[in-house]
């Protein structure tokens, strides 16, 4: 039996009891644009000003009348952080990008994010992961819209699938980082297969890489009707060795039980090793930086199902309402683990079945202090008696690693300040990004939810140089955006990392 927890790209990924949660789609992350840095997690600059941006997905939005074509909004940071007046709404009708905007093609399915082509300015690589291709159904697109001093403008170059006939879904995992710490970004991306294809970095801008490699981690392939393959990719540096490494997450091949399992790729000189992996903690979104200030990146993962099935069965290494785990860098790899639920010392709320805490995280320093502060949400929270309306957990590094005894927030929309309501089924943290959109050196939270009926939003919270604050809060709307309030476009339930 598998463990079936309801994902982004709309594939039961991870435990049965699980699939009662709400879809949602979930973050890539991406390793930095240059040489990997395990001290602190890349954040995009895409009109090269020095502040930091942000790309939203609404995969799900309607396009010309096209249902589920998809788009992405850029929204670009300044003084006073992001809304919708500084931004590039983006889909397969705008000039420049490859292909047509089509039903279903989930344009933002995935999107992940580094400087490909080596030009100062950050650019976005965009799947569309249910894009038909010729006579494949589910084939898949992928494209990177390069970035400019004027932002994300739709000049762009296709990234074809060298190997069509042997998957499906091409693009429906993303993560940029420097595999071979050649000082360019890479680009792993992730299918149906457990074959992972790697373009390395020295992209020209017509979209051809410096070269193409693959790497077939441990763990199940699938097929077009239950696509396994890798559920998640992050890169970055764990053993400080100047290389970004790729975390896996996936089904295990070594028993019929088919339990989630992830895996350490080393980076190396020839890139990707994936004869040297390593089983990891469980869980499906993955983060890496260095929450303890050491010198080495630390994989943070949620694991947000519960401890056992509806009939009973207990799955491994999982707790009630979900669990995260942190296992500590080192210069030989991954390290020491540690677990955190919500009844771990005081961080905020109680551990209840289908919480789903985990479900989504992200890494940055909000206070600047050089320790990685991580960002957990769990969206299914159950609040004053209303179900599924969703809060956000803000834990801070130390020396010691994440402190859990003290100072953490914990943030619904039920928080004095923070915009909008409790209401049923928000899933108020369907996503989460920790980045520095202001230009001040401290990372602001942004927070992707399911309002309006799965019309989605962005919630910004700034952070005033000690915590995350609400003055100076604000929604992001779709309708403010650009984008198209027709049917549940789930806009901000995907951000780039």
């Amino acid at each position: 039996m598998h463990q079936h927890h309801h994902r982004r790209l709309r594939l039961a990924l991870a435990t049965a009891a699980a699939a009662a949660l709400a879809g949602g789609l979930l973050s890539v992350t991406a390793g930095s644009a240059t040489a990997a840095d395990s001290t602190h997690v890349p954040q995009a600059d895409f009109n090269g000003d020095g502040i930091g941006d942000v790309a939203v997905s609404a995969h799900s939005a309607y396009v010309n009348g096209r249902e589920g074509a998809g788009q992405i909004v850029a929204l670009y940071g300044s003084a006073t952080g992001v809304s919708s007046a500084k931004r590039s709404t983006i889909s397969q009708n705008t000039t420049g990008v490859p292909g047509t905007a089509e039903a279903g093609d989930g344009f933002g399915g995935e999107i992940a994010y580094a400087d490909f082509n080596g030009d100062g300015y950050d650019d976005l690589a965009v799947a569309s992961p249910w894009e038909k291709v010729g006579d494949d159904t589910n084939g898949g697109g992928l494209a990177i819209l390069w970035g400019s001093a004027s932002g994300l403008t739709g000049k762009s170059s296709d990234v074809p699938d060298p190997a069509r006939s042997s998957h499906d879904f091409w693009g429906k995992n993303l993560a940029a980082g420097d595999f071979d710490g050649d000082g360019k970004a890479d680009l792993a991306v992730g299918t149906s297969s457990s074959t992972i294809h790697v373009y390395k970095g020295g992209f020209t801008t017509s979209g051809t890489p410096g070269g193409r490699y693959t790497v077939k981690p441990p763990i199940q392939s699938g097929t077009n009707s239950f696509p396994y393959g890798p559920l998640y990719l992050t890169a970055g540096d764990v053993n400080g060795d100047g290389r970004s490494d790729l975390i896996v997450d996936g089904y295990e091949t070594q028993t019929e039980q088919g339990w989630n399992t992830n895996y350490y790729v080393p980076g190396t000189a020839s890139g990707l090793s994936a004869a040297s992996a390593q089983a990891l903690k469980p869980g499906i979104v993955t983060g890496i930086g260095d929450i303890n200030g050491d010198g080495y990146g630390d994989i943070v993962t949620g694991a947000a199902w519960n401890a056992t099935t509806g009939d009973g069965t207990t799955i491994p290494d999982a707790a009630k309402g979900g669990k995260v785990n942190i296992t500590y860098g080192s210069a030989s790899g991954p390290a020491s683990t540690t677990g955190i639920t919500q009844n771990t010392g005081n961080v905020p709320g109680t551990s209840e079945t289908d919480d789903g805490f985990g479900w989504d995280l992200d890494l940055g320093d909000i206070n600047g202090d050089g320790y990685q502060d991580v960002v957990v949400s769990t969206p299914n929270e159950d609040i004053n008696g209303i179900t599924n309306t969703g809060m956000v957990t803000v834990l801070y590094g130390s020396a010691s690693g994440v402190n859990t005894s003290s100072g953490m927030q914990g943030l619904a929309q039920s928080t004095a300040g923070v915009p909008g309501n409790n209401e049923k089924n928000d899933l108020f943290g369907a996503d989460v990004k920790l980045d520095d959109v202001t230009g001040d050196g401290k990372a602001d939270l942004l927070i992707g939810s399911y309002e309006n009926g799965g019309n989605g939003g962005v919630t910004y919270l700034p952070s005033n140089g000690t915590k995350i604050t609400t003055s100076g809060s604000r929604t992001v709307s779709p309708s403010t955006s650009g984008v198209s309030t027709t049917g549940s476009p789930e806009f901000g339930a995907l951000f780039a990392n």
